[in-house]
């Protein structure tokens, strides 16, 4: 059976968790109603004790950075570093920075600022499981802290001049983005309303607020994530060739 783990590991800010549904939810509704899925608590420390029953994990976005020090973000490194190879990882935003810093690379809150509203990214490699093609997707995003650096094993697959690693991938089993493809426009505009002034300057917000009224592409993100994780491999004959 086709199961992929949602590994939460952040939550809606308090004022929006009646109006916005739960990461979870989300990445339920982006996998589509007949994908069977478990939610793990990170932050509450459980975690899936055999990856390799799972077809896919989703490390979701958190508002915690890699190198806060708080006891659940070790735990979770070491799951991703145990459970690479076993089951496809797919990491958005926060989960897109630890499964970096996990497989080698560096992650730190950026000299930039807030990276806020739509950006659009150059896709640098097409992967087997973009379709539809596309030279670049514009999907929200909502993030101070950025990976900075790899491994050198690690593939850059969607770019920016504001986020240079915006997608990686390690593999054919590994793949993160910044973005948020999980994030209605509205949830997006609400959230930088809930920290305007505060955290974000008013100019940077307005801007933000209208890009999101443009056209986006979580609907191509989405299919490709879908592909991703719910690739079935193909049947190999009792020789090891592929039929």
């Amino acid at each position: 059976m086709t199961r992929i783990a949602i590994l939460e590991t952040g939550h809606p800010p308090e004022h929006l968790r009646d109006a916005f549904d739960d990461y979870p939810a989300r990445f339920r509704a982006l996998l589509g109603e007949n994908v069977p899925t478990v939610r793990f608590d990170v932050q509450s420390g459980h975690l899936p004790e055999d990856p390799s029953i799972y077809t896919g994990a989703i490390v979701t976005g958190s508002a915690a950075g890699v190198y806060d020090d708080l006891p659940w973000i070790s735990p979770l490194v070491d799951w991703l570093r145990a459970a690479r190879g076993q089951t496809r990882l797919l990491g958005i935003c926060f989960g897109h920075q630890v499964i970096a810093h996990a497989f080698g690379g560096k992650v730190e809150k950026s000299h930039k600022g807030w990276g806020v509203g739509l950006h659009r990214y150059d896709v640098v490699s097409h992967e087997p499981w973009m379709h539809p093609r596309a030279p670049s997707i514009a999907i929200p995003v909502s993030h101070q802290d950025q990976v900075v650096a790899v491994a050198p094993d690690t593939r850059v697959i969607a770019s920016s001049p504001f986020t240079p690693y915006a997608g990686l991938a390690w593999g054919e089993d590994a793949v993160s983005f910044q973005c948020h493809p999980e994030f209605q426009p509205a949830y997006a505009a609400a959230l930088i309303e809930g920290r305007r002034g505060d955290r974000i300057p008013h100019d940077l917000a307005d801007e933000a607020l209208l890009s999101l009224e443009g056209a986006n592409d979580r609907a191509v993100l989405t299919a490709w994530i879908r592909a991703y994780l719910l690739l079935t491999p193909p049947p190999v004959e009792a020789d090891g060739s592929g039929i």
